[in-house]
C-alpha cells in the first residue's frame, strides 16, 4: 500500500462524542481512503479513546497516539511527528468537515505550494448566540486583514493545511501556548515572517459544534486575551514590532453582527457580546501579563 498523501491532525482532550462525529465526517469525505491518515492525538485525557475509535478502524487509516496533558499547539505537533503524509490537515474533534473539505485543500495546496492554505469555518450551532458570535468574530478577522493587506494574514487552526517538512522545519506550532488561544496566529504571522504565503480556500469547509454559554464564552475570550499577551512577546523576541488596531477596527467589530442578515434583536444581542468578548480579552490580556511580571526569573 502507498503511502498516504495527507494526514489529519486530530487534538482531542475528554469529548468522545464529539469525537465520534468528527470521525464520521472524515468517513465522508470523498477522498479515497487511502490517500489520507487520521492521527487523532489525545492531549491526556482521563477518559479511554480506544472504544471510541474502535469502529472506525476498518473505515479510515486511523492512530490514537497518547501523551500527557500539554495543550493543542503541542497535540498537533506530536501527531505531526507522527505523520506519514506529505501534507498535514488539522481540525478538532468539535469540527465535521464538508466531504469535498481535503480535496479542496489538497487542491489549493497544489497550486501554492509554499503557502498555509486556511479554509472556512461555519457554526453548526445556529441557534447558540455565543458560538454564533465566536464565530462572527474569526470571519470579520479574516475580511479585516484581508481587506488591510489584500491578503489572509491568520488563519485558524482547526481548519488549514501545510507541507510537513515546512511545518518541522520552522518548528511547528508554539508549545508556549498552552490553551487553544494565539497558537495559529503566531504560527501563521511566523509564517509569513519567513517570507511565505497563506492562501484561503473558501470551499473547503468545516462546520464547528462549539457549544458555549455565557461562562464558557467568556472563558474562551478571556484565553484570548492571554494568548494574545503570548502572541505580543513571541513576537518582540524574534523582532517583530508591536501592533495596534486603530479605534475603526473596533468600531467596525462592534457593528458586524448588525450587517448581517438576521433579526435586529439577535443582530443587537450579537454586537453585545463582541462588546463583551473585547472586555474579557483585555481582561485575560492584563491577567496574562501581571501572571508573567510576577513568575520568578
Amino acid at each position: 500500500m502507498s503511502a498516504p498523501t495527507a494526514s489529519i491532525v486530530v487534538p482531542t482532550f475528554d469529548r468522545p462524542d464529539r469525537l465520534t462525529e468528527c470521525l464520521e465526517g472524515l468517513c465522508a469525505l470523498d477522498a479515497d481512503r487511502h490517500s489520507f491518515e487520521v492521527l487523532v492525538v489525545d492531549d491526556g485525557s482521563t477518559l479511554d479513546l480506544k472504544p471510541t475509535l474502535q469502529p472506525y478502524r476498518k473505515r479510515l487509516e486511523l492512530q490514537l497516539i497518547r501523551q500527557q496533558n500539554a495543550g493543542p499547539a503541542a497535540a498537533r505537533n506530536t501527531g505531526a511527528h507522527h505523520a506519514a503524509g506529505d501534507v498535514l490537515a488539522f481540525t478538532d474533534d468539535d469540527c465535521v468537515p464538508d466531504p469535498g473539505w481535503l480535496s479542496e485543500l489538497l487542491r489549493c495546496h497544489q497550486k501554492h505550494a509554499t503557502a498555509i492554505v486556511g479554509g472556512r469555518t461555519i457554526n453548526a450551532l445556529r441557534d447558540n448566540l455565543f458560538a454564533e458570535a465566536s464565530q462572527d468574530l474569526v470571519a470579520y478577522l479574516y475580511d479585516y486583514y484581508a481587506g488591510v493587506s489584500g491578503s489572509a494574514a491568520f488563519f485558524t487552526s482547526n481548519n488549514l493545511m501545510v507541507g510537513r517538512e515546512m511545518f518541522l522545519a520552522l518548528g511547528g506550532f508554539s508549545t508556549r501556548f498552552r490553551l487553544a488561544a494565539g497558537e495559529d496566529r503566531e504560527l501563521c504571522d511566523r509564517w509569513l515572517a519567513h517570507g511565505h504565503t497563506l492562501h484561503y480556500a473558501e470551499r473547503a469547509v468545516i462546520r464547528h459544534y462549539h457549544g458555549l454559554d455565557l461562562r464558557r464564552f467568556w472563558r474562551q475570550h478571556l484565553n484570548y486575551g492571554r494568548g494574545a499577551f503570548h502572541f505580543h512577546t513571541v513576537r518582540r523576541e524574534r523582532g517583530g514590532q508591536r501592533t495596534m488596531e486603530p479605534a475603526s477596527f473596533y468600531l467596525q467589530l462592534l457593528l458586524y453582527p448588525l450587517r448581517q442578515r438576521r433579526p435586529v434583536a439577535r443582530a443587537v444581542a450579537g454586537a453585545g457580546l463582541m462588546a463583551l468578548s473585547q472586555a474579557a480579552n483585555a481582561a485575560g490580556y492584563f491577567q496574562e501579563k501581571r501572571a508573567a511580571h510576577t513568575r520568578p526569573g
